[in-house]
């Protein structure tokens, strides 16, 4: 287990083998939240190995004026008071992540005993520990809080360990911190901190901590299975003649918008459906194809009227557009990345690892690297984002990945997702159930998907070797795997 140091507020994952939860969990077919994320309170004396059990992310101490980091450097500023908190902002952020919302978490530096300017994006826990002196003080967080710990210790030990941390890690003299200790964290322990002990759900020694550590891990699995949601067959089964958003194989009324099948455009499909096909002429066609759809979906967006003054020094009224970003689903979301760069030269693209759980086939949502326009709520609400992936199956990637956006406060009008494929049935239904008001840009509709077997199945790196294979669905006629021809 990670020691890292730190007794302020902190918000953390849980460092016990359950960190990984798949995110699908948490949302029903209708696309909306099931369940909020699992939080975890945990408090005790400074130095009292509440870090044994939790991994330090960010504090909550407040922004301080000079006088304020002059005393602080001196050792005469009271840190372990809850005053010296910002209550508010950490319960705000905690409230975002438990409902599954992403959140920016201030950073602060104990060298310069200051806030820092840039923050820290979190998003995407299943689980959370919060973490601090002061968690179990305020009302507003116990609220927030599904289980609740108090880790007890002796106070020599845990001076013994301040003075070890302290020295080490921040820089501190040991007259500094015997100083500080006496002067305000044995005072703050007794008469804030160690009454808190009441609120707790369970009380553990910091020492020896791996039962602690293993009864938490286990109410949590029993929790998050009692939890668990798994719906990504049913949405393969899905048959688009159920919706009526088809007729006669044109769109009508519907979020779903096929491109015209020219002759252009069903000889460019047949290039790269044909096996035989060279990889440079499959690249070729791809960007091609990729830029077709993204003009398409421009025709979507907003445009503003701008006034511009030509050479000649005549003005001329124009169009613009504002907050525009796109996002990849890697990384079968690449191909499309060079036909929205070839449109918007100097577009932000962001992207969403999703994978295949090795068992149970379900997507995981393994990392999120997305624009500032998105990260930012007060952004996110007037941008438009142009998701990318190279088909529509059973739809479980794609709404996993819309879900990751409307968390993120990207309104859902304001989501246009670009494929190349379709199946008709699959999981398109679903996604026009659960989210009527995104956009569906796609060049063709396949006639379905076909049930397969993968076998002896593993993930490289994973410890999942040998195996019995999983259940996979295969996009019929499809383009074979895009993602693998194409070098994106």
């Amino acid at each position: 287990m990670e020691d890292l140091l730190g007794d302020h507020l902190e918000l953390a994952w849980l460092d016990s083998g359950i960190s990984d939860w798949p995110s699908t969990q948490r949302y029903g077919e209708d696309g909306l939240p099931i369940c909020d994320a699992f939080v975890i309170g945990i408090a005790g004396g400074s130095a009292s190995g509440k870090t044994h059990v939790a991994r330090q992310i960010d504090s909550f101490y407040k922004y301080h004026t000079e006088d304020e980091i002059a005393l602080a450097h001196a050792n005469r500023f009271d840190f372990d008071h809850p005053d010296a908190i910002d209550m508010p902002m950490f319960a705000a952020c905690l409230a975002d992540l438990k409902a599954c919302r992403q959140t920016n978490i201030p950073i602060y530096s104990f060298k310069e005993h200051q806030r820092l300017d840039e923050t820290k994006y979190l998003y995407g826990a299943a689980i959370i520990i919060a973490e601090g002196i002061m968690s179990l003080h305020d009302p507003s967080l116990r609220a927030l809080y599904d289980l609740k710990v108090f880790v007890q210790c002796d106070s020599d030990l845990m001076l013994a360990r301040r003075i070890q941390r302290d020295v080490k890690e921040r820089g501190r003299s040991v007259e500094g911190v015997l100083e500080q200790y006496l002067r305000y964290v044995k005072p703050a322990f007794d008469n804030f901190v160690l009454p808190t002990a009441r609120h707790a759900d369970i009380v553990v020694p910091g020492l020896n901590n791996s039962v602690a550590i293993e009864l938490i891990s286990t109410h949590v699995r029993r929790q998050m299975n009692e939890r668990a949601r798994h719906f990504r067959r049913h949405m393969a089964i899905r048959d688009i003649s159920d919706c009526p958003s088809l007729t006669n194989g044109n769109p009508v009324n519907s979020n779903l918008i096929v491109l015209s099948q020219t002759p252009q455009l069903q000889g460019i499909y047949t290039i790269l459906r044909d096996e035989q096909t060279s990889r440079q002429d499959f690249i070729f066609f791809v960007d091609r194809l990729a830029t077709f759809l993204i003009e398409k979906a421009m025709e979507l967006l907003p445009y503003k009227p701008k006034v511009v003054v030509t050479p000649t020094d005549a003005e001329c009224c124009g169009k613009e557009l504002d907050n525009i970003c796109g996002v990849s689903i890697i990384r079968s979301g690449g191909p499309l990345e060079k036909g929205l760069q070839r449109v918007l030269n100097d577009v932000a693209i962001g992207s969403l690892l999703v994978q295949s759980d090795a068992k149970t086939g379900e997507p995981l949502l393994l990392h999120v690297m997305l624009p500032k326009y998105v990260r930012e709520r007060h952004m996110a609400e007037e941008t438009w984002v142009f998701l990318l992936d190279a088909q529509i199956g059973t739809g479980a990637s794609a709404f996993m990945a819309i879900r990751t956006l409307l968390d993120h406060g990207v309104r859902q009008d304001h989501i246009i997702f670009v494929t190349f494929l379709v199946a008709r049935t699959g999981g398109l239904f679903v996604l026009q159930r659960a989210f009527p008001k995104v956009k569906i840009i796609c060049g063709a509709v396949d006639k379905g998907l076909r049930e397969a077997w993968l076998e002896h199945y593993h993930t490289e790196g994973e410890g999942h070797h040998g195996g019995d294979g999983r259940k996979v669905w295969i996009m019929e006629p499809g383009m074979g795997q895009i993602g693998t021809l194409h070098p994106s």
